[in-house]
């Protein structure tokens, strides 16, 4: 590491990608300090369902899949640990994905394959035996037995309590103004507070990354993708798996609550709710699951998804400006891709292999 007089590394983001990244960058033995624009963890990560798999993991690149499959694994422990240290249970729960009205054909089963993941078909029957309250379907379904779930609300104020009581600084409601850059070489942040100097600097300003980098003339290919999202408070037990149909999504939490997800929208920063997203996950929650229509819509939210071309994510090195470093433009699955997103990193920063090639993540 470079003598700044600062730390080690600053990670600029302090949501998901960037506690964890900050964590295990700590547990090498770095000092790090993290800066958030506003409060911890409230951005998509807070917004997302927590599903930790993409909704149709065999439509994804390899790339992504290595990602996913190393954090399921890593979930339980992480989990576990952070229960351990500060309290907060995350809530990690198997509650299996199934998908309504899609054939168990080719590619689901190499997918199944290549990753070591549990695939099943599911007659029609064989749904209503699975979860009675949805609506019947006409076609064959798929399960994937072994898919968990998160409560990630909890995740993230449990992960900002674990860092704070590890002695890493984190520091919310403050914006980063510029990159400090000299000689091709990061030296730290500039705020409204003045400099701080860092060895290294991570971006993992989700949807913002992009903004972030074009302080210091930098262009990344993120852009905000708005999701919106409706719950509804239930019985424990009403739904029993995730359920997908026609891309839209129910989600059973163990208290009760189920929460209905998303629209994909391309209108910037705007993270307005509005009243025809509403009515449609509204009549597709109903649709899918008529005993929905007993109960109350308790919430209704929206967030910032950080959109790339190809789904897979920025994880690695600036180019051309050496301690540089960017963890972003994970989409729909910054959750699930999370854990592995951060140890990928660390491992590239530290100059090691990791466990998978660093290629496919490049800038």
């Amino acid at each position: 590491m470079a003598d700044t007089g600062g730390v080690d590394c600053i990670v600029v983001g302090g949501g998901l990608l960037g506690m964890l990244t900050a964590r295990a960058l700590h547990r090498e033995g770095l000092s790090v300090s993290v800066l958030e624009r506003g409060a911890a963890g409230r951005e998509s990560s807070w917004a997302g369902g927590g599903i930790l798999s993409p909704l149709i993991p065999w439509q994804y690149a390899d790339a992504v899949s290595e990602l996913v499959v190393w954090s399921q694994q890593f979930y339980p422990d992480l989990v576990q640990q952070l229960l351990d240290d500060t309290g907060v249970d995350a809530e990690w729960l198997q509650s299996g994905l199934l998908l309504l009205n899609t054939a168990l054909d080719d590619a689901p089963r190499e997918w199944a394959s290549r990753n070591g993941r549990a695939v099943e078909t599911l007659s029609p029957a064989g749904v209503h035996e699975c979860d009675p309250q949805l609506a019947p379907v006409g076609a064959d379904s798929v399960l994937l037995p072994e898919v968990a779930q998160i409560r990630n609300p909890l995740l993230c104020t449990a992960l900002a309590r674990s860092i704070q009581l590890q002695g890493i600084r984190l520091l919310e409601n403050t914006g980063v103004t510029g990159l400090e850059i000299k000689s091709g070489r990061v030296t730290g942040i500039r705020t409204a507070g003045g400099v701080m100097a860092a060895g290294q600097v991570v971006i993992a300003s989700g949807a913002w990354s992009a903004q972030v980098m074009q302080l210091a003339g930098l262009e990344l290919a993120v852009e905000p993708v708005r999701g919106q999202m409706i719950m509804y408070q239930t019985v424990p037990g009403l739904l029993r798996h995730i359920t997908l149909d026609r891309g839209h999504y129910l989600i059973p939490r163990q208290n009760g609550l189920v929460l209905v997800g998303s629209t994909l929208e391309y209108v910037g920063f705007n993270k307005d709710t509005t009243a025809t997203a509403r009515a449609e996950l509204q009549d597709r929650a109903l649709a899918l699951m008529p005993a929905l229509a007993d109960y109350d819509i308790v919430r209704h939210w929206a967030g910032l998804r950080p959109g790339t071309k190809d789904n897979i994510p920025f994880i690695g090195e600036h180019p051309k400006i050496s301690g540089l470093f960017v963890n972003a433009g994970h989409f729909r699955n910054g959750v699930v891709m999370a854990p592995a997103s951060a140890q990928l990193l660390v491992d590239c920063m530290l100059e090691r292999p990791s466990f998978t090639p660093f290629e496919p993540y490049s800038l």
